[in-house]
């Protein structure tokens, strides 16, 4: 039976967030494919994970009979994270871009689940090679050749956590310009955002059923 763990983390509620929509694209159809299967959700703006601690940072890299009151506390929690990560089959992440970077809820979240030796930088990690799918849609766009790719912090930051440190197999899908059904300028590029959008609602579909099908080789 497998495990989706499915995390969004935009401030805007169902209905008014492409990442949202477009998560949720995969998600129906990951749930078509496995409909005994087990989803746990993650809503990091509904409810955020703390911030590291020092305790929660500081209990991961000594013996859990050496821990303070204040570190055994900390860590239990940051191991709930841990473990949901470990048992997932596919992780899905909606990683909205926010002032050039993801937001800081999303950054919390991979704070308490990046554990040097265990998660991270591990040949025996359980999460190695785990295929974890990125709804990383923008407001505008910092597509290679346009004005702004230098700004692009999201996929390069998050390829650098996720494929490099946790041994993760990523793909991304990348709505673009967002912002141009509510920016006055940008009314010229409804267009274009609406046929991005489209392109990841059914890239999201696809991604679903594709790792479906790979974890039922």
């Amino acid at each position: 039976m497998a495990t989706l763990l499915h995390i969004d983390s935009s401030v805007s509620p169902d209905g008014a967030s492409t990442s949202r929509a477009v998560t949720q694209a995969f998600r129906a159809a990951w749930e078509e494919q496995h409909p005994d299967g087990t989803v746990v959700y993650r809503d990091l703006d509904a409810n955020p994970v703390p911030h590291i601690t020092s305790d929660a940072h500081t209990a991961g890299f000594a013996a859990p009979d050496s821990h303070t009151p204040g570190q055994a506390e900390a860590f239990a929690a940051r191991l709930k994270l841990i473990e949901e990560v470990e048992n997932a089959d596919a992780i899905l992440i909606g990683a909205p871009m926010y002032n050039f970077s993801i937001p800081s809820t999303l950054k919390a979240w991979l704070d308490n689940v990046v554990l040097i030796g265990r998660t991270a930088m591990a040949e025996d990690a359980k999460t190695k090679g785990t295929p974890v799918t990125v709804v990383a849609s923008r407001g505008g766009s910092y597509a290679p050749g346009t004005p702004r790719e230098g700004f692009e912090y999201v996929q390069n930051y998050l390829e650098a956590v996720l494929r490099d440190m946790l041994g993760l197999d990523v793909e991304f899908i990348v709505p673009e310009l967002t912002m141009a059904p509510h920016n006055p300028a940008m009314a010229d590029l409804v267009p274009v955002f609406e046929a991005s959008r489209d392109k990841a609602l059914g890239d999201a579909a696809s991604q679903a059923k594709k790792i479906a099908a790979r974890l039922a080789a």
